[in-house]
């Protein structure tokens, strides 16, 4: 059995529990996951399953037709047993208030300074002073006189992958292969998540 799947961001709404409460949810699209191959213990030394989502189909100069796939993905599995290649995959197994863990592509914000980075201070804006958004003073002095690694200065923003865990499942709709995970997740609406899931039993609140 796979416990995960490939999955789309739809957007965010919102969810009302019996008791009149609004939870938000993010709505994902789960489109049929194919078997592209397998990998087994006597040969790579662990067994996985790869995933892929949207083939599409190609030629080469010779005429041999081969199919390529828009995203794949790689989960570790007990056993391969029901998981040949070409098998198609769905949501069914992420019932209703399974726990999941999703990993997606934060947001690229592009190039930033320290202030929307790193959430530093502004500097004063009265009195006749020119440091308002600046860095500030990086010097080390004499010794060791020079910039450690990991100072925090501007620079690429965003862009990172990003694993939130223990997301509980609020609804599943298999035959319209949609998911409602609680709370938001990373990335942009229309960019693939990877869902593995948990815990199929248990609930966090």
């Amino acid at each position: 059995m796979c416990n995960g799947i490939i999955a789309k961001k739809i957007g965010m709404s919102r969810v009302f529990l019996e008791n009149g409460d609004a939870v938000p949810v993010t709505y994902l699209q789960v489109e049929p996951n194919t078997v592209i191959r397998t990998k087994t213990e006597e040969k790579d030394g662990y067994n996985a399953v790869v995933l892929g989502v949207k083939p599409k189909k190609w030629r080469t100069r010779k005429g041999n037709e081969h199919t390529r796939y828009g995203d794949i993905k790689e989960w570790k599995v007990d056993s391969l047993e029901g998981l040949e290649a070409g098998k198609q995959l769905d949501c069914t197994k992420f019932v209703k208030e399974a726990l999941v863990s999703v990993t997606g592509k934060s947001k690229g914000k592009g190039f930033q300074g320290v202030i929307k980075r790193h959430k530093f201070s502004e500097g004063p804006r009265t009195h006749g002073s020119h440091h308002h958004r600046r860095t500030g003073s990086i010097g080390m002095c004499e010794y060791p006189g020079r910039v450690m690694k990991g100072k925090k200065m501007p620079g690429r923003m965003g862009g990172d992958q990003v694993t939130i865990k223990g997301r509980q499942i609020m609804d599943c709709d298999a035959e319209k292969g949609v998911i409602a995970v609680k709370g938001p997740i990373p990335g942009t609406n229309g960019g693939n998540v990877y869902i593995t899931l948990e815990s199929a039993s248990e609930s966090k609140e």
